[in-house]
């Protein structure tokens, strides 16, 4: 009989969790919007940011939004790479307004050299593949999700919130909506502050959720190009004078350039709160350094530690510039004449493109080298702050979502859209609370992948995290 009760009270109690953690009513709808957004190509080549915009919209108008509250957007001269902004108007009127910003541009893909077709949503092994299933698709269509939530339900926040869905942020050189909102209609988007990508939570090789992360702060990225001019010639004639050789050995000194160490504050406190965990997970030598290198920038040893023991840790220390593509020479049986080499760098908060040209220059010390600045988008801007009315909500949402998964700040190493916000004065911070795997789910690579458990889980926490924000005095 006891045996019976314990049965029926354990049976009891595993349908209240079960209900409790029951499938969020509106997650089909999350999920229809999701794949309607990654299966629109966008990519610059062949896609339309346009087309992704207006699906949006058109969600959005369903759900209840006036028309006059949905702008959509595109330069005359880029008719594909338009986006939209849209505002779900607050109470207090006093109260400034907060910006949600995604991009909906993507990374080129080839179907040939994929798995599955990189433009079709697959949901496999507890996994989403496709291009753009996180960069930045995930974000976009969360905080789409959420104002269609939030219209829906008839909340009014105290805050405006608005969105902004942009294209052009994978391509530089491409027309960029984020650019082009702060210079054309900056009335649109004009905020407090703006949430962005650029930080999440972190899973370890085993799937174990490590820390949360909150960007405050952001490389600039820029290319340079190379260049060696010859006279050339015969094939059959080698000469020591040889433009890709020449460009070679150029190639080799950028890459044995180490920028000088620079810390922000946002590093700072990444690299501290890491040194807990690294100490905790018994690399006590790793925990030793990163805390050296806090107090001493200059302590190269323990840079040397901290910049072999993971390449993330590296690039966060300082600029960092790679040589990315070479295009040189004219006919299998001649000589170059001309070497041209692409370096992409990613410049440290407060730095000028310029300064790094300089530094490049200096260390190439040929004058036969040219080393051009190309085309530069967005200004170096110093970190935001990080306030406790940004860092409290995150860290009170993730406790009560993930005990015990530390919340720390972090330099984002790649560059997003904030930089063009930052620089227009809107402080702009990346959160997302979606877990990624160290590989980052292949962004940018072949077989992109997030975890559909992550993905709505960020899809909770970023829910309910902005509406914490909303209601802020």
């Amino acid at each position: 009989m006891k045996s019976r009760f314990v049965l029926g009270a354990v049976t009891a109690m595993l349908a209240c969790v079960q209900s409790a953690y029951a499938a969020d009513p509106t997650e089909q709808q999350f999920r229809a919007l999701y794949k309607e957004l990654v299966e629109t190509n966008t990519t610059l080549s062949s896609g339309s940011c346009t087309l992704a915009a207006e699906r949006i919209a058109a969600r959005l108008k369903t759900a209840g939004f006036p028309e006059s509250d949905l702008h959509l957007f595109a330069d005359p001269a880029h008719p594909k790479e338009g986006g939209l902004v849209a505002v779900l108007p607050g109470r207090d009127p006093k109260a400034k307004a907060i910006l949600l910003l995604a991009h909906i541009d993507v990374v080129e893909a080839k179907r040939e050299d994929w798995t599955r077709d990189p433009f079709t949503l697959i949901e496999e092994d507890g996994k989403f593949y496709a291009r753009g299933v996180v960069d930045d698709k995930a974000q976009a269509a969360i905080w789409a999700d959420s104002l269609i939530r939030f219209k829906q339900e008839g909340y009014k926040p105290r805050h405006t919130l608005k969105m902004a869905l942009t294209c052009g942020e994978e391509t530089a050189g491409a027309f960029n909506g984020a650019e082009w909102l702060t210079k054309n209609r900056r009335e649109l988007i004009d905020a407090g502050y703006a949430l962005n990508e650029g930080a999440g939570g972190e899973l370890n090789a085993a799937g174990k959720r490590i820390t949360m992360t909150v960007q405050a702060g952001e490389k600039v990225a820029q290319n340079y190009r190379l260049e060696v001019v010859n006279r050339g010639g015969h094939s059959s004639r080698p000469m020591k004078d040889n433009a890709i050789y020449h460009l070679a050995g150029a190639l080799s000194k950028v890459q044995g350039y180490e920028f000088p160490i620079q810390l922000t504050d946002g590093s700072k406190g990444y690299l501290n709160a890491m040194a807990k965990i690294q100490l905790e997970a018994g690399h006590k030598e790793i925990a030793d350094a990163m805390k050296a290198v806090v107090q001493n920038p200059g302590d190269a040893k323990a840079v040397a530690t901290v910049s072999n023991a993971d390449a993330s840790w590296a690039a966060m220390l300082h600029t960092t510039c790679v040589a990315t593509m070479l295009d040189a020479g004219h006919a299998t049986n001649a000589l170059p004449q001309r070497a041209r080499a692409n370096v992409n760098c990613r410049i440290f908060p407060g730095v000028t493109q310029e300064t790094v040209r300089q530094a490049l220059v200096s260390a190439i010390n040929d004058p036969a080298v040219k080393v051009e600045t190309l085309e530069i988008r967005g200004e170096n801007s110093a970190p935001p702050p990080l306030t406790r009315a940004i860092m409290e909500p995150v860290e009170k949402l993730t406790a009560k979502m993930w005990p015990g998964v530390p919340v720390m700040p972090i330099l984002q190493s790649g560059a997003t859209d904030g930089q063009f916000l930052n620089a227009a004065g809107i402080p702009t911070y990346g959160i997302s609370g979606i877990f990624l795997t160290p590989d980052l789910g292949n962004i940018h690579g072949l077989n992109e992948y997030i975890g559909v458990q992550s993905l709505m889980e960020g899809r909770v926490f970023l829910h309910e995290l902005v509406k914490t924000y909303a209601e802020q005095i």
